[in-house]
Parts: structure tokens; sequence; C-alpha cells
């Protein structure tokens, strides 16, 4: 077809007038000073509508003033580090936030954890895989000690505006952290959050955890405003810590505290217990924590069995 346009024209000469050539003439005059005003005008608005936001490998900040009020965008954040930040101010529409870590190997199980920041509202957050939502967070539930925590192979974060009659003042975000823990040893994963750990996660967050101590309950505090509870403990022995949650402490052993969440009731108890858990945006969070008995009985069945995922001294 091109061809044969191309032989038509040439035969018929082209379809449109040309314009005339245009010679040597003085120049042509400035615009008025309305119309210089009005493209500078432009070009500032223009300017200040592509830099609503603000990205780097890590963290992403952007604005739903980019979207046009009666449609529903899906903007597309990509993110490449184990940790960082979400923050997007007047929210409309949605954002899918694809985490592409390349610090970890692919092999590996990573377990991805998010923490909304404080007075984020305006919109809700869920996990997706294949079209499939799972919310994790309500539009206005972000309690400081609010974690979710699941394998990263189970999909990747949505984010979509809730209707709002002023956005004016709305702006949604969260932490996220990734790591190459599981999350079944976390009591901060998405079901059950303060269900006791059977014997086999129990011998798993030994083996997984960030802290790992033997110690008693000194005092248990309570933060309504935070839905969390801080346990305060007296460590006599640390198997593990990756952080300096525990320090020396006058008179001998170590003190530190550790957070969990207000709704499982926490209360200080008698005797010793083994407390495991995980660092989570730079504060200590329980995991797993039996009373010292019931771990030394269920790691000598394990073991008498050949079934312990590591070693330990439990004495």
């Amino acid at each position: 077809m091109r061809d044969t346009a191309r032989e038509a024209g040439g035969r018929a000469g082209p379809l449109w007038p040309r314009p005339p050539s245009l010679g040597p003439g003085p120049p042509p005059p400035p615009p008025p000073p309305l119309l210089l005003s009005l493209a500078v005008l432009l070009a500032v608005l223009l300017g200040g509508a592509g830099a609503q936001y603000s990205s780097d490998l890590c963290s992403w900040k952007g604005s739903g003033l980019t979207h046009e009020a009666h449609r529903k965008e899906v903007e597309q954040v990509y993110l490449r580090c184990s940790a960082g930040a979400v923050e997007w101010m007047y929210p409309t529409g949605a954002l899918s936030v694809n985490l592409r870590p390349n610090t970890f190997s692919p092999s590996r199980h990573l377990t991805l954890c998010i923490k909304p920041l404080r007075d984020s509202s305006g919109a809700n957050i869920y996990l997706e895989k294949t079209g499939a939502l799972k919310l994790l967070f309500r539009d206005g539930d972000h309690g400081p000690g609010q974690v979710r925590c699941f394998g990263f192979e189970q999909g990747g974060l949505f984010v979509e505006a809730t209707p709002q009659q002023d956005i004016s003042r709305r702006t949604t975000g969260f932490q996220y952290e990734l790591s190459s823990r599981r999350a079944g040893s976390d009591l901060h994963a998405l079901s059950a959050p303060c269900r006791p750990c059977s014997d086999t996660e129990v011998l798993l967050a030994v083996c997984t955890s960030d802290f790992v101590v033997r110690g008693a309950i000194q005092d248990v505090t309570h933060q309504p405003e935070r839905q969390e509870s801080a346990i305060h403990l007296h460590v006599s022995r640390i198997y593990r810590q990756k952080s300096r949650v525990f320090r020396p402490a006058p008179g001998g052993g170590w003190r530190g505290r550790i957070a969990t969440l207000l709704e499982c009731g926490v209360r200080p108890g008698r005797g010793e217990f083994l407390f495991t858990g995980h660092m989570h945006f730079g504060e200590a969070r329980l995991g797993c924590a039996p009373r010292l008995e019931d771990f030394q009985r269920m790691y000598r069945d394990a073991e008498e069995k050949g079934l312990n995922p590591c070693e330990m001294g439990v004495e």
C-alpha cells in the first residue's frame, strides 16, 4: 500500500499545495508580554507536576496530585533495597509497589515486613498476587506497634486510596524490611499473632532468631496509645543477639526490653523463660517464649530423634 501511494504521488504530484518558501526578511516580532507571561507560567506548572515525586533505590515519595481526579490510575513503584520507606501524599488511585532486592540470592527464602508510618491515612494496604488481594492494613490502622510479616513469594504490595471528601491533609506511608528469615518463626505473622508457638516453631526460632536469651520478667508496662506492651527482662545467659538489646546490669547479668502487641496480654510470671525474637525497624520484638523447663524438654526430645535444626547448650 505504501509503495502504491508513493507511485500515485509521483504521478499526480503532491496532494496538498506546498507553502511558499520563506526568503530572507525581517525577523518575526517578539510575542506580546501577556503571551510570554502565560508561557512562563505554563512551564512552571508543568515542571511542578513532573516533580511531584522523588525516588531512589530504597525509598519513594510521591503525590496523588499528578493523577486526574476522575481516573483510577495504578502507579508503578520500583525499589531495589532490603529496607526503606514509601510515602504517598494526597493519595488518589493506587500504587503497585514492586520490590526487587539485589542484595539477596534468588534461592534464599525472604521475609518481608512492613510497618505503617505514624498517622498514616487515606489508603488501604494489601498483599497482592495474580490479582487476588489480602488486606494487611485498613485505612487509619496505623498503630506504631503494628507490624505484618509474610514470605516474599506470597506476593507484592498494593496500596489503594480510599474515597475522601478532603485529601489535603492525608498521607499514606510505611516502612519495609526484607530479611532472609522465615516468617513462620515470628509471632507477628499475619495469622494468630498471639498464639503460643508449637515445639517445632520454638526449635526453629532458636536457630533463626536475631536474639535468643534466658531470663526472667522483671516488669511489663503497657502503652495503649501504641497498642504495645514492653517486657523488661533480667537475662542470665545470652545465646545470641545481633544488636545490643541486652546490656550489662549492675550486680551481674544483663537487662533489656522487648516489645509485643498489647492484645497478647503479657503479664509478669515467675521462673525463667527462653526468649526469642527479631529486630523490626530497630526495635526488638518478641517471638517464641517458652518456659525454660518446657524448652529443655522439647530440645532433648528432638535431640534423641535427631530432629534438632541446630545445636545449643540447654543447661
